[in-house]
Order: C-alpha cells, then structure tokens, then sequence
C-alpha cells in the first residue's frame, strides 16, 4: 500500500478555530536548532555581525527541553525547524522526536543534487513530522526560475509537501539577484498546484512579492530574519486588505530575538482578526493543513 506520510506531526494537534483562551496563540515558521555544531562560514558571521547585530546566542544549539519553556511564556504553540537534507542533524531531529506535537521540520535542500537529494527528502517526510522543504537561492546563485529546480517543484507537488524560497537581498555579502522574488512568475504559472512561501521577507522588492501574491493563490509569504517593526508600509496594507490569508509569523531564531519578533509582532497596527491569522491561522493552514500526497495514485497505475 501506499506510505504513510507524518507532515503534520502529531494527529492530536487542535486546530486555531478549536483553540481556548488557554491555547497557545503562535506558530514559528523558522527555527534554527543547531547553528552552533560547525564553525560559522565567514558569510554567516558578517550577517550576525554588520546585518542584524545579533547577540550571544546566534550561533548557539539547542536542545527541544530549552526552548519549549520559553515556547510556553512567549505563546508559539508549535515552530519549524530547520534541517539540512543532505546532512540531517542528530540534534534537529531530536525536536521532532521528542516533541512532534510542538516541532515540525524544514527540509533544507540543494537543487543540485537532484534525485539523491528528493529521495532523501521523501524518506525524511515519511518518518519524521515535516511542515515543509526549504531552498535558499543566494547558496547556489542560481535563480529559482532555472530548470535546475523542476524536480523539487515536481516532487513537492507529488507530496503535496509546501516550498519556502528565500527572497529578498540576502544579509550576507553573496549575489543577491538570483533572490528577486520575479523569479517566482514563471514558477507559480509553471507549478500552479506547487504550495510556494516566499521567506526572509522581500526588501527591496516589496512591491513585486506583493504583486505576485495577489496574481497567485499559492504563493505567500513568511516574515523570518525580519524584525515586524521594520515592516515597510505597504506590506501592512496588504496584510490588513487583499492579503490578509497570505503572510505568515517567522523568526529566525536566535538569528533574531523570539521576544523581540513576537512582542512587536503583536503590537503591529492590524486590523480586527488580522493578527491571528498572521501569528497563527495562515501557517496552521499553510503548512498543517490536510495533504494529500499523490505517491498512492501514481503506485496504482
């Protein structure tokens, strides 16, 4: 028979239109868990350093009994972490392991590897809860638009398996055009049943990503590795009017301070009802909403 596939992690989880007062009130949709099991590349210690000033804790690890604590003061209800599909670490997946109702990986993949690398992402999905895979563009300075990444797009969709695609110039000193989210037009109308996130926000190119939203019903966007009182104006437009289902919480952490985003997240200037669809409802359906992998119908021809 056909796999079962774990994306969502736990079946237990209860849904934001379900959730009490007493409910956790966020989903992060970028966690890093091991930033500090390798020496940080010289790209990684400018950005820490000139772009966004982090502090002690950026290239530090963690462990799931850290950090669900500080999920519980702070209300994240469940976050994403990163891990690498290529190298997974011990460390990633410990969260998931120990913790599958609160933790969900993103799979980090490389374009280049082609087969070996969505085989090891569908072995990944299927014994580990898995929100999504994840690809960082400015890593290869190859634009997401290159046929170089049709298979992972194809895969995605056969998985029913959302993408996240970082846009926007990247903080480290490496080429940056190759992440200008105009990249995405051939591939929304290319893959129109591809679930695609733009991450890292989209600064300077706000206007294309907001324009490319309201072209395509699949394409969104999560605001990781960018502080919410930063937001240019016209992304809370759009999120209080025409894409109020469309952009999603995320931190970066500890890339960026979790008190800090949550806490001015939640003082953005928002509408009524819009607040918690950013927190929480646009990632509770985003990337743990039903799936419906299509591996079992291609089985059966």
């Amino acid at each position: 028979g056909a796999p079962v596939y774990r994306f969502s992690g736990a079946a237990a989880v209860v849904s934001g239109a379900e959730r009490g007062n007493e409910m956790l009130n966020a989903i992060d949709c970028w966690i890093n868990g091991n930033m500090g099991e390798v020496e940080p590349p010289e790209y990684l210690i400018r950005v820490k350093e000139d772009y966004l000033k982090g502090g002690d804790n950026f290239f530090r690890s963690f462990e799931p009994e850290e950090l669900l604590p500080e999920m519980d003061r702070l209300g994240i209800e469940r976050a994403i972490v990163t891990l690498s599909a290529d190298d997974p670490s011990e460390r990633a997946l410990r969260f998931v392991e120990k913790a599958p109702e609160r933790f969900s990986l993103g799979i980090g993949m490389d374009p280049r590897s082609m087969m070996k690398g969505l085989w090891e992402l569908e072995a990944l999905a299927r014994n580990h809860p898995t929100a999504c895979a994840k690809v960082v563009p400015f890593g290869f300075d190859i634009p997401p638009s290159d046929a170089v990444y049709y298979p992972l797009y194809a895969k995605c969709v056969e998985l029913d398996l959302p993408l996240t695609i970082n846009t926007g110039l990247p903080g480290p000193p490496m080429p940056g055009e190759c992440q200008d989210p105009i990249h995405l037009d051939r591939v929304c109308q290319r893959f129109p049943d591809l679930k695609l996130c733009m991450a890292h926000g989209a600064d300077p190119w706000w206007a294309v990503a907001i324009r490319l939203m309201i072209k395509y019903k699949n394409l969104h966007l999560m605001t990781s590795a960018y502080s919410p009182k930063h937001f240019p104006p016209e992304l809370i437009h759009f999120m209080n009017t025409r894409g109020q289902g469309k952009i999603l919480f995320a931190s970066d952490h500890p890339a960026l301070d979790w008190e800090r985003c949550v806490n001015e997240a939640r003082g953005l200037d928002l509408r009524e009802g819009v607040l918690e669809k950013f927190l929480y409802g646009n990632a509770d359906r985003f990337f743990f909403g039903e799936r419906k992998p299509r591996y079992g119908e291609l089985a059966a021809l």
